[in-house]
């Protein structure tokens, strides 16, 4: 005679936790700690749980996540949120999209849009994301890596290694970078690429030419003051690769008032690839960046498991780098 299989409700009694909690532990969602969500299995397995009927429930509202320090309407992140917001179009996916500030807490700000999923874009504290993630809703981050979630990033080591072995390949000898904050993911890893580039090249990367924007200085002011300290070392760059296009942008035209001609005195270099770029002739990594954001909403319907997903990167090379671009 077969053991009957138990319910839901009664595998969470028996584990001592809520059936919320329960099912997401049975559908190895985020936001439960390995212990809860191995006693959960182990109850299921030994009290016989019928795993057949657990039903994935269907994503119909999404809320995308911002750091109040990245405004939506920046270049890079537009783009990101019109690809976002096609996807969830093409399905009849609800988007919302909020910017999370300190001054309220994250569990009310996020639950009281009522979404299904959670797609976390750009920068956020390690702490902000442990927090978002013990809501317990699926959640996805893009431009943004944390270990065990899933995630999708444009290959940021790749292109600022490209970058360099450019500026490398071009004749340059003292590439600086500037960089900002390292606590983001993606500046960290462009920082690594630029330094694989320099090794792979026999070439030891000089301190003094890794310029990092002081904290608390919003991009133009802060990349303009650290270009400006590097064109007064006593050897200055020749070239200059720059951890996005904004900063790029400013660092071209400090090197124009100084009376710096480019690319003949010195070389610019960006990431990003962002609207203005092309106009200012700036050499750049193109980001497909509303790619990015289908991609990220593909990972929330699909209920992909954790993992990075690389996007390609493609070296754009014009006249801040070279006198007849490729």
């Amino acid at each position: 005679m077969s053991r009957r299989s138990i319910s839901i409700r009664e595998l969470a009694a028996a584990a001592g936790v809520s059936v919320g909690t329960a099912s997401r532990a049975l559908k190895h969602q985020q936001g439960l700690s390995a212990e809860t969500r191995d006693r959960v299995l182990q109850l299921a397995a030994e009290l016989g749980y019928d795993t057949g009927r657990l039903k994935q429930e269907p994503v119909r509202r999404i809320l995308v996540l911002l750091h109040s320090q990245h405004p939506a309407d920046s270049p890079f992140y537009a783009a990101l949120l019109d690809g976002a917001r096609d996807r969830c179009a093409k399905d009849g996916v609800e988007m919302q999209v909020r910017s999370l500030g300190p001054g309220r807490p994250v569990r009310r700000q996020v639950l009281e849009c009522e979404p299904d999923a959670l797609l976390c874009v750009g920068f956020f504290e390690p702490e902000l994301i442990h927090a978002i993630a013990r809501l317990g809703k699926p959640l996805a981050l893009a431009d943004l890596w944390a270990p065990g979630l899933a995630a999708v990033n444009p290959d940021n080591r790749q292109g600022a290694y490209l970058a360099t072995q450019h500026l490398l390949a071009n004749g340059r000898k003292r590439i600086a970078f500037l960089s900002g904050p390292l606590a983001h993911y993606s500046i960290r890893l462009r920082e690594r690429g630029y330094r694989q580039a320099l090794f792979d090249a026999g070439r030891l990367a000089d301190p003094s030419l890794e310029a990092l924007i002081a904290p608390g200085l919003d991009v133009a002011t802060g990349a303009a003051q650290a270009m400006r300290e590097l064109l007064a070392l006593p050897v200055p760059p020749d070239a200059v690769f720059a951890y996005n296009d904004t900063a790029a942008l400013v660092a071209l035209q400090v090197c124009r008032d100084t009376g710096l001609r480019v690319p003949d005195d010195i070389a610019v270099a960006g990431f990003d690839d962002i609207a203005g770029a092309a106009g200012a002739g700036l050499t750049t990594l193109a980001v497909d960046k509303a790619a990015l954001g289908r991609a990220g909403i593909e990972l929330l319907l699909n209920q992909a498991d954790e993992g990075n997903r690389l996007q390609p990167v493609s070296l754009i090379v014009r006249t801040t780098t070279a006198s007849t671009p490729e």
